[in-house]
């Protein structure tokens, strides 16, 4: 749901979650943009390829992290919100 209320705001939806656990963010600079294009993937796609991350997320500059994590941390989200 695009609808926020105070109970969303509570607690990390998983994705921020997964961003934390797997070192997916460093400086923060790209973490918004990176953040909004992945969910917006993952409310589209539940499993997608890693090309298709690369390419859902391909108009944010990342300075520190190489994507890698940052690539690992959204396909890991999407496994865990599918229940694989």
């Amino acid at each position: 749901s695009s609808d926020v209320c105070s109970s969303d705001l509570e607690e990390l939806h998983p994705l921020q979650q997964k961003f934390l656990e797997e070192a997916a963010l460093q400086c923060g600079f790209c973490t918004p943009g990176v953040l909004i294009a992945a969910k917006a993937l993952l409310e589209t796609n539940n499993n997608p390829t890693e090309t298709e991350v690369r390419y859902w997320l391909a108009g944010n500059l990342c300075r520190c992290t190489g994507y890698d994590k940052i690539i690992r941390a959204v396909m890991d989200t999407a496994s865990d919100m599918r229940g694989a």
